[in-house]
Order: C-alpha cells, then sequence, then structure tokens
C-alpha cells in the first residue's frame, strides 16, 4: 500500500472514512438495514451488533459499536463524543490499514463511519471484507491437531513483535482460514513498544477464552494445546 490510504468524505455531524480502493463506498452502507435479506446475524462472539452482508464487491462484514454491561440498559448504541480523532470506528480503521502495511493477516477494512447521535454523544459502524473460509478457533475441524496451535502461536509472536496490542484477544477473535491464520476485531486496540507485560496479559486473556469456549476439549487435552500453542509462540520470538 502506498499514497493515500483512506478517503475522508464528510456530512452534517458524521465522519467516513473510505478505503480508495473500493468505489462507490456511501454511508448507508453502514446500516443493516439498507442491506435487508442480504445481511444476516453474526451467530458468536462480541456483544451483537455484527452481520455478514451479500453485496455486489463480495462477503462484508458490518459490526456497530455497542456498549456491555450496565451502560447499556442505557445508551446501547451511544457513546460519549469527545472528537473524531478518538471515537472508535475510524481508529480501527486506521489500525487495520496500518496493520495490513506491516503484511499483517488482518481483515481489509471498507468503511468506517462516526455519526453524531446527540449534544454529545455518537454512534459508530465499521465495514470490513469478510475473509474467505474463516472460522473461529472453537470451531476449527482442526482444533485437536497441535499443529493448528503452534500457528495460532507463531501468529500471535508476529503481531506482538509488531507491537499490536489486542485488549480483547480470545478464541472468537482468533479466525482459521485456508491460508492461516487471521486475527479480528481491533476495536480499543493499539501499537505500543513491545513488553512483556501487556504480551502476558495477551495470551491469559486468550488462555481463559480457551477455558470457556473450546468445551469439547478436555482439561488434559487444553493443557496440552495451550503448551503447544507456547511452543508456536516461543520458536517464532527466537
Amino acid at each position: 500500500m502506498s499514497g493515500v490510504t483512506e478517503h475522508i468524505v464528510s456530512g452534517d455531524g458524521s465522519l467516513l472514512l473510505c478505503n480508495p480502493a473500493i468505489d462507490g463506498v456511501q454511508v448507508a452502507w453502514l446500516d443493516p438495514q439498507f442491506w435487508g435479506e442480504r445481511a444476516r446475524p453474526v451467530a458468536v462472539g462480541g456483544r451483537g451488533g455484527a452481520s455478514f452482508v451479500e453485496a455486489d464487491i463480495g462477503e462484508l462484514v458490518l459490526r456497530q459499536y455497542l456498549r456491555g454491561g450496565f451502560m447499556a440498559r442505557i445508551a446501547h448504541r451511544s457513546y460519549v463524543f469527545t472528537g473524531f480523532s478518538r471515537c472508535r470506528s475510524l481508529r480501527e480503521f486506521r489500525l487495520l490499514q496500518r496493520l495490513r502495511e506491516l503484511g499483517l493477516p488482518v481483515p481489509e477494512p471498507v468503511a468506517a463511519l462516526a455519526e453524531r447521535s446527540g449534544l454529545f454523544t455518537c454512534r459508530a459502524a465499521i465495514l470490513l471484507r469478510r475473509i474467505p473460509g474463516a472460522l473461529p478457533l472453537p470451531a476449527s475441524p482442526a482444533l485437536h491437531e497441535p499443529q493448528l496451535w503452534q500457528r495460532v502461536g507463531a501468529q500471535l509472536a508476529a503481531f506482538h513483535a509488531a507491537g499490536l496490542d489486542h485488549v480483547d484477544l480470545n478464541c472468537d477473535n482468533v479466525l482459521h482460514a485456508p491460508d492461516g491464520i487471521w486475527l479480528i476485531d481491533f476495536d480499543r486496540c493499539r501499537l505500543r513498544p513491545p513488553a512483556r507485560r501487556w504480551q502476558r496479559a495477551n495470551l491469559e486473556r486468550l488462555q481463559r477464552s480457551v477455558v470457556k469456549r473450546c468445551g469439547e476439549l478436555s482439561a488434559q487435552q487444553r493443557e496440552s494445546l495451550w503448551a503447544q500453542l507456547l511452543r508456536g509462540y516461543q520458536a517464532a520470538c527466537e
């Protein structure tokens, strides 16, 4: 990638980032209702708000940014607006562009929208290309194979070497595709100087998710396969 990596279109109280390699992107694309029956909810992962979309340009994933916990009862989709530069969808779009420039396996961003929804609030959404044939780690048919876990560990090491702190590294954000291991969902993630503390926190979070989500594995299998993941991680770091 070179030159301009995004095209900014601003309107009344909104800001849209568009991938310049994709023609015809418009604000309406960030609304699930625009797609009608061509959009269907993603069954697993996150807080909801994600849809698979059958578009003319290929299969996409549309994700709206939703609140969790107690605040979801008050404002499910609205966040406090502190400036477009801090909006989560726009920051994730730019981070994805940077990670792709670094050659890391992440989805291609199509567009990101930050839209004022009140005097002090905004709503956000992001549109991505779907990774062909990708399945969340717990759904992989190779889940029991040590080689898969070694590959996951090696790929995580590559992300960490690039400085990616994935603050929500869980099983559903690790995808196994025919062409390799991918990471998704970079909301609130950032690039920072490599350090054992946050890298270890990423891995510990993933390990807790493995215990929770990989229920078809016995405790002994999980322990053995996690050791394979760490082996792949450490080998890639050497």
